[in-house]
């Protein structure tokens, strides 16, 4: 089942103010001090952050903005071989610079006339209440570090790449946007932590590791998919299932590793039907309203 910590290093502050990032032993960046005190001190700035202030701007350094120029480049070359038009029309309207990190206040305002979405900083972990439920009000959770140097093609955790180039160009679809804004209603109708689970596992399979048919071939439309340099190129080797909004319910899946079943629309519509229409419908009781109807079939 999805387990939202895993996905983020966990971020401490002390009663002193010190804030600290704590990457594990298998992290590109662990034993770099300067990496180290530099997500500290953006961990920090997000921290510091309350609505209606100036998003926090970083101060990327070169070797941060050629991180990004690598991937936005290679990621660029596999979109326009394995993203489906939707994205990439997206895409296009967006027009993410390659030469350089956009800051927070840049995506919120080349995406807002496009689907109403706008950027608010997260030092990390954002609880998943918070983050599908402001979704409501068209806001996006994002992080503001890059992954480390020297490994660009790679993240144990979602960076500012995944963020922006896997999330801002999906957001730009003002089709997404209004999925994305459906499980953020959902999120105020729900109390408990297994429905929240469902929902949260219902987005892992869809919009972030959803694929779709077009003219006889699996292409991507999922934020994680979108972002990862190396899953990119093997989600069609994946098994390809219907779209089952149970099965991406109940699943149990490892979220460290390539997913080997991937649930496959046959259009953008099919992924507003079946997945809006969950979302725009869901409460409390759906999960097991739904699950036990299935059972009753069999």
């Amino acid at each position: 089942m999805f387990t939202e910590a895993q996905l983020y290093s966990p971020v401490t502050r002390t009663g002193d103010g010190d804030v600290t990032v704590h990457l594990s032993d298998e992290h590109p960046g662990v034993h770099d001090p300067e990496y180290r005190e530099r997500r500290n001190a953006i961990a920090a700035m997000a921290l510091d952050y309350a609505p209606g202030k100036p998003l926090p701007r970083i101060d990327y350094t070169e070797e941060e903005q050629e991180v990004w120029r690598i991937v936005s480049a290679e990621l660029a070359r596999k979109h326009e071989k394995y993203a489906c038009a939707e994205v990439l029309a997206a895409s296009a309207a967006l027009a993410l610079p390659a030469d350089h990190i956009p800051q927070l206040d840049e995506v919120s305002a080349a995406l807002s006339p496009l689907t109403g979405f706008r950027y608010a900083p997260a030092a990390g972990l954002v609880p998943l209440r918070e983050f599908f439920g402001s979704f409501a009000d068209r806001i996006f959770h994002s992080t503001q570090y890059i992954r480390h140097h020297s490994a660009p093609l790679y993240t144990p955790e979602p960076d500012a790449i995944h963020e922006v180039i896997g999330h801002a160009n999906q957001i730009a679809s003002p089709r997404f946007a209004d999925i994305y804004a459906t499980v953020g209603a959902a999120v105020a109708r729900l109390s408990t932590e297994k429905a929240l689970k469902f929902l949260a596992n219902v987005f892992w399979f869809s919009m972030e590791f959803g694929v779709v048919r077009e003219q006889g071939e699996v292409r991507c439309y999922g934020a994680g998919l979108l972002s990862s340099y190396g899953e990119i190129e093997e989600f069609r080797h994946a098994v390809h299932r219907p779209l089952d909004v149970v099965a991406m319910g109940t699943a149990v899946y490892d979220i460290t590793h390539y997913q080997p079943i991937l649930f496959c629309a046959e259009s953008i519509s099919e992924i507003e039907d079946v997945i809006g229409g969950f979302f725009e419908t869901m409460d409390d009781e759906t999960p097991q309203r739904i699950v036990h109807a299935r059972h009753a079939r069999m």
